[in-house]
């Protein structure tokens, strides 16, 4: 069943839909980012959802919480065949975790596609949050604030994997293919000038 509010949504700019995973974490500040960028962004919560989504979004939170609630709402295996056929994938914080092909020490539901190795709560508990200023390839935008909230640390990659910023000498923004992966909260700053460039991930399969 499709939920009341993706039925009255418009499409977004170009034509596009972009989905936020909105099982758990912190999907409204997700949706507002991406509405501040002009964005017609929408709540995932089946899989009736997710295909009506041209990108998705995966927030911040529990990432052994949301893999769960994909399993037992049966579409993690529908939303892992979207990503393999090229829909474009944000995960950030526990969203990148959900993505990545391995975690440390921990074995737990997640898509495991997105060729990078992590480990949870790298940096701490939630009174270790910090903010810092991240260089970045991202075109036009050569630094923004990273915000990180009980964030992973990123501690392999793989060969078709491209580092796009990093902080104290590790990889916290990355992109394989159409999957981009953030171990901070670019949705809490302001100008969500990440999104607005997620948002042009589609036009390139075109």
């Amino acid at each position: 069943m499709v939920s009341p509010d993706t039925q009255r949504l418009p499409a977004g700019p170009g034509g596009l839909r972009v989905g936020v995973l909105a099982l758990q974490g912190d999907y409204a500040a997700h949706i507002a980012a991406l509405r501040e960028v002009g964005a017609e962004a929408f709540e995932i919560r089946s899989a009736a959802d997710l295909e009506l989504a041209d990108s998705v979004v995966i927030p911040g939170g529990e990432s052994t919480v949301m893999g769960s609630l994909l399993q037992r709402f049966g579409f993690m295996d529908a939303f892992r065949r979207r990503i393999l056929a090229g829909m474009p994938v944000f995960g950030t914080c526990a969203g990148l975790i959900l993505l990545s092909k391995d975690i440390e020490n921990r074995k737990q539901p997640g898509l495991e596609l997105l060729d990078v190795t992590v480990r949870r709560n790298a940096y701490g508990t939630q009174k270790d949050s910090f903010r810092a200023q991240v260089k970045t390839k991202i075109p036009g935008v050569p630094e923004l604030e990273g915000v990180f909230i009980r964030a992973p640390k990123i501690t392999k990659i793989g060969p078709g994997v491209e580092v796009l910023a990093v902080h104290e000498g590790s990889p916290v923004l990355v992109r394989e293919g159409s999957m981009l992966g953030a171990t901070f909260h670019p949705e809490l700053v302001p100008g969500a000038l990440i999104h607005k460039w997620f948002l042009d991930f589609p036009k390139e399969r075109r």
